[in-house]
């Protein structure tokens, strides 16, 4: 049993907001989502600096995969009691850097002394026309954007003592805003894939009650790599020659390989970070 899944569909009955990147209450936007250390990173894996701009970056992402513009951001961070003023300026220039890049303004938080660092950031955001997960149809075509894999793949290197460049997808994460605005109106449904391509598929399956007909065979490695925060679209037969076109206009590689059907569907990746 996958008990992340579980304890969130323990408060989905409360409420109708659940479901999505983030919860939309009229015209805004609220996500947010951890980054800590032993689960998501290693602190010998990247600088400080490095960690808090990925972690700024994975929730923004979720703004982005709802078509929504992200504006102001809470910071909640457990800092070891070890850390110096030096590594707090070097968190600081991760944060900022990152909320300087998509115009966001950091408002507050909270802080508090801990063994280890622990990062939790919520996003408020603003759309008026949100991208949403449960609006898949059968016939509808599949695609992700960009390469997958690299992130599966360089988190081996790491655990197996190895560095990785800083240009790494690990490390330096892509997001795809420019595509999915302009394309926004030709999608049916969107997500990043940040548990991996099999997951993300799984939690389109029980918003939508389709399977899938997998168009375009995927090794197994792509298909399970998480932390890609690439993007998941579902759109209408009738949109894919304008999405390609879109997604050459922003130099965004867009697959196509799969087509929703009437049928079940079983995930046969692991869930882990690792």
């Amino acid at each position: 049993m996958n008990v992340e899944s579980y304890f969130i569909k323990l408060f989905s009955k409360d409420t109708k907001h659940i479901g999505d990147d983030g919860a939309i209450i009229g015209s805004t936007i609220y996500s947010s989502d951890a980054f800590c250390e032993n689960v998501h990173f290693k602190r010998s894996w990247m600088s400080l600096s490095q960690i808090a701009y990925k972690a700024m970056l994975i929730n923004i992402s979720d703004a982005v995969a709802m078509n929504a513009k992200a504006q102001y951001a809470l910071l909640s961070v457990a800092i070891p009691s070890s850390f110096s003023l030096h590594d707090l300026k070097e968190l600081h220039q991760g944060f900022k850097r990152a909320a300087d890049q998509f115009g966001v303004e950091i408002i507050g938080g909270d802080t508090v002394s801990n063994a280890k660092l622990d990062i939790s950031i919520t996003i408020i955001s603003t759309s008026t026309n949100p991208l949403r997960r449960d609006r898949l149809k059968r016939g509808d075509l599949l695609a992700y954007t960009g390469e997958l894999g690299k992130s599966a793949r360089d988190l081996r290197y790491l655990l197996s003592g190895g560095k990785v460049h800083q240009k790494s997808k690990f490390v330096q994460i892509d997001l795809r805003e420019d595509f999915i605005h302009d394309a926004s109106r030709a999608l049916r449904v969107g997500m990043d894939i940040s548990d991996g391509l099999g997951s993300d598929l799984e939690r389109l399956h029980s918003l939508n009650r389709v399977g899938f007909h997998i168009i375009k065979a995927i090794n197994k490695k792509i298909f399970c790599s998480g932390e890609e925060y690439e993007m998941l679209v579902g759109f209408s037969p009738r949109q894919r020659k304008k999405l390609i076109r879109l997604a050459a206009k922003n130099r965004t590689p867009l697959h196509i390989f799969a087509q929703a059907k009437r049928g079940s569907y079983k995930n046969y990746c692991k869930a882990h970070h690792f």
